[in-house]
């Protein structure tokens, strides 16, 4: 049986730690906003430790587990981090194109 916990916690926390989409720390104008759908470098680099923080703790310290069976998902857990790294890497890069824009 393979183990998606790390694919499913490091998919939500991407999405939900992505500056702008739920909050932003530092905001443009105050230290929080909420929903502004903007971002900067500095908010990237304060998500990115949050992110790290948080995937830290689930993943390390409290060892979150999510196991099904494999003959439901044919694709091997090694290439759907794979494909989430490369995803992610590609988003991260967006963003930061558009930041430079």
């Amino acid at each position: 049986m393979a183990d998606w916990g790390p694919v499913v916690i490091a998919t939500v926390l991407f999405v939900l730690l992505t500056p702008g989409l739920l909050f932003q720390i530092p905001g443009r104008n105050r230290v929080v906003e909420f929903g502004n759908m903007q971002t900067s470098g500095a908010s990237i680099l304060v998500h990115s430790v949050i992110f790290f923080g948080l995937i830290t703790i689930f993943l390390i310290a409290i060892t979150v587990h999510i196991y099904l069976a494999d003959f439901l998902y044919p694709v091997s857990s090694v290439s759907c981090c794979f494909y989430l790294f490369l995803v992610s890497t590609f988003l991260f890069f967006f963003k930061v194109f558009l930041f430079v824009l």
